[in-house]
């Protein structure tokens, strides 16, 4: 037995979406099959979700907390060669 979802999303994302399907021999009704069928099977997401800049955000959040606290009590120096002199004697 068939059913009908519905799904808003703007025109953009629809014709980039149907692109790749197409790419890969498949329409948007097959693709958004396929991707349901994998959400099942994974018992989740089926692809690990990451930020604009590619991380994964626990990742990121780790690395903006590190930085903040990098700045706040790490040392600077007046350039890298400054630095690398501090560690190569």
């Amino acid at each position: 037995m068939s059913t009908t979802i519905q799904v808003r999303i703007d025109a953009k994302t629809k014709k980039a979406a149907q692109i790749v399907f197409e790419n890969m021999g498949l329409d948007l009704s097959s693709g958004v099959k396929l991707y349901l069928t994998q959400v099942i099977r994974e018992q989740g997401l089926p692809f690990v979700p990451r930020t604009v800049n590619g991380l994964t955000s626990a990742y990121e959040t780790q690395l903006l907390r590190e930085a903040a606290n990098a700045k706040k009590k790490g040392k600077s120096y007046s350039s890298a060669k400054a630095a690398l002199a501090k560690i190569i004697p």
